[in-house]
């Protein structure tokens, strides 16, 4: 399949990689600017997942394609701030020896849907705080309703049940939401540091030029 020169570089053919009309190859012809900015997109989730993929694989170091409760907690407290992360370690110390948690794992899967929240940070945190002003706590039930309800985002009951054990401060069966939010924020801020510089090391153009190439190739491949 051919493309079209309208200009240097300044139209390509995105049915190349299965974009045309109706989903199909309708040789749809868009700006090369257009197709850039998808391909900067989907540079930009694939390092996110990678990164993610790394690092559940530093905890999953015997590769048995999932992580204990106590790791997974430790890759939670990892974003907290100083002045509150010595009282979240005490917590995280005392998961081995809690019945329900002391066997758990958490899979590659469930680690990703916990990083989704990262990506809906603004509407999750309104639910929660709005939850939280209307009955003045916030409890295993409404966390849930504020993940799959608002953000769409599906939340294991192995991954609440960690979530709340690490910051349940007063251990009363609600959630600490400001300092579990603040977290949430520093990782967030913290992935978001890493992935620009690495997509922006050349500008736009030779960027573009780097990776089109090998990805319409794999793409159509």
């Amino acid at each position: 399949m051919g493309s079209e020169s309208l200009g240097k570089g300044v139209y390509a053919n995105i049915a190349i990689i299965g974009l045309g009309d109706c989903g199909g190859y309708g040789g749809v012809w868009v700006p090369r600017v257009t197709l850039e900015k998808l391909l900067r997109e989907v540079l930009n989730y694939l390092e996110v997942l990678w990164l993610l993929t790394l690092e559940f694989a530093h905890y999953d170091y015997k590769e048995q394609s999932s992580i204990s409760a106590k790791d997974f907690a430790l890759s939670i407290v990892a974003a907290a701030d100083i002045s509150h992360l010595r009282q979240l370690l005490k917590q995280v110390d005392t998961i081995n020896i809690e019945p329900c948690l002391s066997d758990v794992r958490i899979t590659l899967e469930e680690f990703k849907q916990f990083a989704e929240l990262r990506d809906k940070l603004e509407p999750f945190s309104f639910a929660l705080f709005d939850y939280k002003k209307v009955k003045g706590y916030l409890t295993r039930g409404d966390f849930q309703r504020a993940t799959s309800q608002v953000c769409s985002v599906s939340i294991s009951e192995n991954v609440v049940e960690i979530i709340f054990h690490i910051f349940d401060s007063k251990k009363d069966g609600t959630l600490s939401a400001d300092e579990f939010v603040r977290v949430l924020q520093n990782r967030h801020r913290d992935i978001a540091q890493h992935v620009k510089p690495g997509l922006n090391r050349l500008p736009p153009s030779k960027r573009f030029e780097k990776t089109e190439k090998k990805l319409l190739i794999n793409l159509w491949g």
